[in-house]
């Protein structure tokens, strides 16, 4: 049976991670490098790795603090911010990454997904999708969650996977932060539309939390959190104990 994957947050403003609440009232919290050395040896089976106002800043992401961060990665790292060309994806790769999240540039160039597909896999291709409800539909947020593109967002992740992304991460702005629990409802209209893993963002606040995602909604692949990790309020280990007394299947470092 495939294990479902625990997945910490970079969101990275100025070479610093940051954190906020519904995208907003960021607050500085650590290094990445620092941080993504600590979860690489504390049991993480993944990370992600956001600059979050490349976008926004019309930028590319920057690759200094990439490239030391990825150096201290012994895990998958994925990697999203300011991606709006192949050429970006190369770019990225070459700094350590190992799957490249695309979000507004997909939005602006949808043909960009299947470009990045056919060159590299569609495993390299992760869409990340920042989701709103919005007069009764789940809407689809650009520019980290700043600009409403008036996209329905289930036809535009199902279109997403059939023109090449291998794996989706659903970002509930409503939830965010919010640490009452993951968008369920939203993961579930999602998880029934595609057959690509699904990770779920966004709502975390304590452990029980993750048992709930995993057990209401067995086709969510992984869970992926931010704030709850960084500062301490759930340590990796202690979330994978529990995860296995409940019989979720999960990879633990003896």
């Amino acid at each position: 049976m495939i294990t479902k994957r625990i997945i910490p947050c970079l969101d990275v403003r100025g070479g610093r991670v940051v954190k906020g609440v519904n995208f907003e009232g960021l607050r500085d919290v650590n290094s990445p490098v620092a941080l993504a050395d600590y979860y690489s040896r504390c049991g993480a089976d993944e990370l992600v790795f956001y600059d979050i106002t490349a976008s926004s800043d019309g930028r590319r992401i920057f690759t200094e603090i990439l490239r030391e961060t990825a150096e201290k990665v012994f895990i998958p790292l994925t990697v999203g911010g300011g991606i709006n060309t192949v050429a970006d994806f190369d770019r990225v790769l070459k700094s350590g990454a190992d799957k490249v999240s695309v979000n507004s540039g997909a939005i602006r160039n949808p043909k960009l997904i299947s470009e990045a597909a056919r060159i590299y896999g569609d495993q390299c291709v992760v869409l990340s999708v920042d989701v709103k409800r919005v007069d009764g539909e789940f809407r689809v947020f650009a520019k980290g969650g700043r600009e409403d593109t008036g996209i329905e967002a289930l036809s535009w992740i199902k279109n997403g996977v059939e023109s090449g992304a291998g794996e989706i991460v659903l970002n509930s702005i409503d939830t965010d932060g919010v640490k009452q629990g993951f968008d369920l409802e939203m993961l579930q209209a999602v998880s029934e539309i595609v057959d690509v893993p699904v990770i779920a963002s966004g709502g975390a606040g304590c452990i029980q939390d993750f048992l709930t995602l995993f057990d209401s909604l067995p086709k969510v692949d992984a869970g992926l959190a931010a704030s709850i990790f960084h500062f301490g309020e759930v340590k990796i280990a202690d979330l994978k104990r529990e995860m296995k007394k409940a019989g979720i299947p999960v990879r633990i470092i003896e």
